[in-house]
């Protein structure tokens, strides 16, 4: 299974994941995150980080400022996590991967609010709803995807933590399961916001894909 390690912001972490197996390192472009890469990295940072796959997340940001991020740290691709339209996602998506998060509760309609994003956007992640933007940190009900076709691959986020490999594993044999790309972990592998308790995300990894 792969995993993406968001909210990154120490070089030195950075550089280690690949080691660990991580498959992602995700960077926070929100100024109102306490985890906002650009306070503890430089653009010139992260354009010479090369051994991981970057991802960059954007709430709500201007068009110009999303490429100009991705042409200067050299991003694989970028997670919208805001109130993006369709028709945003669509131009973003000509320029590089767009992954749309969408915050959920219990009595969502999923399928009726990705189904906009279906031909514009390659990959969506599915989190907690909560009373920001970004991740809670809160456990998302992972049921509540039971019986949804989700048609694309996506991202299962939501307070993951060390632990949670079993229920993830069982997870992975739902049909729902079957469009399951990554996991995203955060801050349930931090010792405080933005760094990453490295033995935690590596015991992880391996114990899910033991």
């Amino acid at each position: 299974m792969r995993v993406k390690v968001c909210g990154m912001t120490q070089l030195q972490q950075v550089n280690q994941l690949e080691q660990i197996g991580a498959a992602f390192a995700g960077f926070i472009f929100y100024p109102k995150s306490p985890r906002y890469v650009l306070r503890y990295m430089t653009t010139t940072d992260l354009r010479k980080e090369n051994r991981i796959n970057k991802v960059g997340v954007f709430v709500n940001a201007g068009m110009d400022e999303v490429l100009q991020m991705v042409d200067e740290c050299r991003l694989h691709m970028v997670q919208l996590h805001g109130d993006e339209t369709p028709k945003y996602c669509e131009k973003i998506a000509d320029y590089v991967s767009v992954v749309k998060a969408f915050r959920l509760s219990d009595n969502d309609s999923i399928e009726w609010m990705i189904r906009p994003y279906q031909e514009v956007c390659d990959m969506f992640l599915f989190d907690t709803i909560g009373a920001g933007y970004g991740g809670t940190g809160k456990k998302f009900d992972w049921s509540i995807l039971k019986d949804v076709d989700v048609g694309k691959p996506y991202f299962l986020s939501g307070g993951i933590e060390p632990g949670d490999e079993a229920a993830i594993r069982e997870f992975e044999k739902q049909p729902s399961a079957k469009s399951l790309f990554a996991l995203d972990i955060n801050s349930k592998f931090e010792t405080s916001a933005g760094v990453k308790d490295m033995a935690k995300v590596e015991h992880f990894i391996k114990t899910l894909n033991a």
